[in-house]
């Protein structure tokens, strides 16, 4: 599917006898469109990219930008050819969005040797800025540090100390549940347990009582999607809540609570870096987003596709080139990043984006006063201290 954005100005251009100079970007929106991850990305994030395109456009008519999607379905190898694809033939200069750490890493690799630019808006692996860093990866929304010392360091600083993994068995899993490890041992609790589940599972039965059996305090979902909304209902079933423990949901998105209501996720405690219902300026961007997306609301996977992509559109314009990828991206690490959904931040060396994050507990049903209405914030964590510190993820870029 094509998606063409094109503001040149035709009457100025008849006037001056010649068409005005235009940069020309191909951006490729790789989700997952049909699977468990679907509603974090997919369509919607789909949908955000052409709200950017036609917001940035609009006050850039000298830029004209194509859009293309396409599904990779969770597989690394299906990933990889359609990004080699859009990169070799097809004239592609950004790829975005891409909820599946194996397949982000591929992608990154990729876009390393090609010269090209990734954002990464849907994988969480802190491998993407840490060892596995490069000069033409940016990663915007949230990361799985991020994660482990939001919910986890919370918890843990709680009563919640100890623990017991149910983890999707593939590399942003793995981890997630590394990250979120570390961070309860460094506050004090301890790791009773793990068990590592197929991708997009139906029955956790066997897993969840291995956590049950473990009588952990916290039961730590390492997965997200599908694969969360799975492990708290079938946890119901289980009374895993009933029987005393209790359920960290360490990637859960506004998607899923809509998915499992709020009778279901009630009292989940959970890190994003955006919700929709934060203010004035996200309620308004998510009702032009609901045109497409009608009975949804968006996440922060598909709000970081929007500002991702802002961001480098405005390095484009700045470059008025977009076939150096390397060069765009230390643009955009150049500017410091404004955009109406994160608001002012900046991109470190080492590819990572820096903004705040948010612990939220979700809300109980009689609390609720409107649909979408999911959360209460418990506590703003501040940019400085959201992300991994720059110096230990052992990113090659960074010296020292």
């Amino acid at each position: 599917m094509k998606y063409l954005v094109s503001m040149a100005a035709l009457a100025a251009a008849l006037a001056c006898g010649s068409a005005q100079a235009q940069t020309t970007v191909k951006v490729g929106v790789m989700s997952d469109m049909s699977s468990l991850y679907s509603d974090i990305g997919g369509a919607g994030s789909t949908a955000a990219a052409k709200l950017a395109i036609a917001d940035f456009t609009k006050a850039h008519p000298d830029v004209k930008v194509e859009l293309l999607s396409a599904d990779h379905q969770n597989k690394p190898d299906v990933g990889s050819n359609i990004v080699n694809k859009w990169f070799d033939t097809e004239g592609v200069d950004l790829v975005i969005d891409v909820p599946n750490s194996g397949v982000a890493l591929a992608t990154s690799e990729i876009a390393k040797n090609k010269n090209k630019v990734f954002i990464v808006s849907g994988a969480a692996a802190s491998d993407l800025t840490g060892s596995k860093c490069n000069a033409n990866t940016v990663h915007w929304t949230y990361d799985t540090w991020m994660l482990a010392n939001g919910t986890g360091k919370a918890l843990v600083k709680t009563g919640g100390d100890t623990w017991f993994f149910l983890t999707a068995d593939y590399a942003f899993g793995h981890a997630l549940e590394r990250d979120t490890a570390a961070a309860v041992e460094a506050n004090g609790g301890k790791v009773l347990g793990k068990v590592r589940h197929p991708l997009n599972t139906n029955d956790f039965s066997s897993f969840l009582l291995q956590a049950q059996t473990s009588k952990a305090k916290i039961i730590g979902l390492a997965n997200a999607g599908g694969d969360t909304i799975n492990s708290i209902k079938a946890g119901a079933e289980f009374g895993i809540v009933k029987g005393g423990q209790k359920f960290a949901g360490l990637l859960v998105f506004a998607s899923d609570v809509n998915a499992l209501g709020l009778a279901t996720a009630q009292g989940l405690t959970l890190t994003e870096t955006w919700y929709w219902d934060a203010n004035d300026v996200n309620r308004a961007w998510t009702k032009r987003w609901q045109v497409e997306r009608p009975g949804k609301f968006p996440t922060m996977v598909q709000a970081g596709v929007y500002a991702g992509l802002t961001h480098y559109l405005k390095a484009v314009a700045a470059l008025k080139a977009s076939a150096d990828g390397k060069a765009v991206v230390a643009k955009m690490k150049e500017l410091p990043t404004d955009d109406p959904l994160f608001g002012k931040g900046t991109i470190r060396a080492d590819g990572r984006k820096i903004h705040d994050a948010y612990l939220f507990e979700v809300k109980k049903p009689e609390e609720s006063k409107y649909p979408g209405d999911f959360y209460h914030l418990r506590a703003t964590i501040p940019a400085a201290e959201a992300f991994r510190p720059l110096k230990e993820g052992g990113c090659p870029l960074v010296s020292g």
